[in-house]
């Protein structure tokens, strides 16, 4: 299909889409309901060479330009007002080098899909908490999951990439080939090109671990979680999870006198063979849940585990940050706060880290913070948008009250309402500086400006 004449396209092998176009309204809403845009093109791409080709269209029509995979950035960059987004969502293609263990995996891919493929030979790489979250947006922003204290983040895993610059090349960046590029790629998000396949390295997970969830009253969220904080300051790397502060959840295995009233939930994801898991696990048991939901399950499962609470197109306003440690009164002031949570979609994670997130140095990608101990993660959903000054009063309620216990300093998927200085801040200023620089020499223009932006030395 030819996209509207300009002197640089004759061809677009993929699918464009404009207002009152069928499957148009489809095609841009993303994953908070709250985002509500209306771009002039949807440019559904079909390869790097369409991509190239909607980026030059884009240039020479003066349309800002937004780049789309999962949709699941909470502050909708992956859909713009007025200009063209480049959807990434047909590039599915997943190749799986056994001898290697290596993945190369189109940016159209979910890590629902991704893990499929990758599963299949007892192989994974960290990836989001949601199935549905798309692994481009992931990879670049950090890549927090289950099994970054086991194998570090998403982007610690990146072993190259196929990147579409702002002048519509194709090149290829890794650790060889524009090492700039590549270290940029690791943390800096969507500021330096459209990736359109990714290489990822690959580890002997699954296909079955033990995970689950141990559900504890309210009455004892202090003193477990306290346990928890000691538990984890001593575990190997194989255990990860996180603590959840969240109302009861309707599930088969949630009595029924909790359902809708706050309760501690801890999610066990232990990632070794058995007998080891369970010795692993025991010392979590030992604090007396009042419901063990923890066995054997398909990695894939436990991967999918927070799906059906996180529904799509719901109102959403997330915050989250690094915390220097947990101690007794920063988990005191999280209760509190966490005990008026106004929505029964609403969840806070208090997420362990250390282990091979923390081995990694300060430099060696563009996150940074690998010497936090915990982070936290408000995660506020609510269906009605009439509830929405509550819900985000209450978030940010609850942001203003875990400041006391960190720096405020958080990797870039984690920001849902950035502005220039505190894109600057979480980088720190060498960091920073040095990304300016990449973006001086890849995006000179600020071509891609909708995300957490580094703006070039000419902006």
């Amino acid at each position: 299909m030819s996209i509207t004449a300009t002197p640089y396209i004759d061809e677009f092998a993929g699918t464009i889409l404009s207002p009152g176009d069928a499957g148009y309204d489809a095609a841009r809403a993303v994953f908070n309901g709250a985002i509500d845009r209306r771009p002039a093109l949807i440019a559904q791409v079909a390869d790097a060479r369409d991509v190239a080709a909607a980026l030059r269209h884009a240039q020479h029509k003066g349309l800002l330009v937004a780049v789309r995979c999962g949709g699941h950035s909470g502050a909708g960059f992956g859909v713009i007002e007025d200009g063209l987004v480049i959807d990434v969502r047909r590039l599915k293609r997943v190749e799986v080098d056994l001898a290697r263990r290596v993945v190369r995996a189109g940016a159209g891919l979910t890590w629902g899909e991704l893990d499929a493929a990758t599963q299949a030979h007892g192989l994974a790489v960290t990836g989001g908490r949601m199935s549905t979250t798309g692994i481009a947006g992931l990879t670049l922003g950090s890549g927090s999951g289950w099994l970054e204290r086991k194998l570090g983040l998403t982007a610690d895993n990146l072993l190259g990439a196929t990147v579409v610059t702002a002048d519509g090349d194709i090149v290829r960046a890794d650790a060889s080939q524009h090492p700039d590029l590549f270290w940029a790629l690791r943390g800096g998000g969507g500021n330096f090109g459209v990736v359109t396949e990714f290489e990822l390295a690959l580890h002997p997970v699954g296909p079955m671990i033990t995970g689950g969830m141990l559900l504890f009253e309210w009455e004892r969220a202090r003193e477990v979680l306290a346990a928890y904080r000691d538990v984890m300051a001593q575990a190997p790397d194989e255990l990860g999870g996180c603590a959840a502060l969240q109302l009861g959840p309707p599930a088969p295995f949630v009595p029924a006198a909790l359902v809708g009233r706050p309760v501690l939930a801890i999610i066990v994801a232990a990632f070794a063979e058995e007998p080891a898991a369970q010795r692993l696990i025991a010392p979590l048991r030992a604090l007396r849940p009042l419901v063990d939901a923890v066995a054997p399950m398909p990695y894939v499962a436990l991967q999918q585990i927070t799906d059906e609470g996180c529904p799509h197109g719901v109102q959403n306003h997330w915050k989250a940050a690094f915390l220097d440690d947990l101690p007794d009164a920063a988990i005191a002031d999280a209760i509190q706060v966490a005990a008026d949570i106004p929505s029964p979609l609403t969840v806070v994670l208090l997420q362990p880290l250390g282990g091979a997130y923390g081995r990694v140095e300060e430099g060696a990608t563009a996150l940074s913070h690998r010497s936090a101990r915990w982070a936290y993660h408000a995660l506020s959903l609510w269906p009605d948008p009439s509830d929405s000054a509550v819900n985000r009063a209450w978030t940010t309620r609850f942001a203003e009250t875990m400041a006391a216990y960190g720096d405020g300093g958080v990797h870039p998927n984690h920001v849902s309402d950035p502005a220039g200085e505190r894109v600057r801040a979480f980088y720190g200023a060498a960091t920073y500086e040095r990304l300016v620089a990449v973006k001086d020499r890849w995006d000179p223009r600020n071509v891609f400006a909708a995300n957490q932006n580094i703006r070039p030395s000419a902006s």
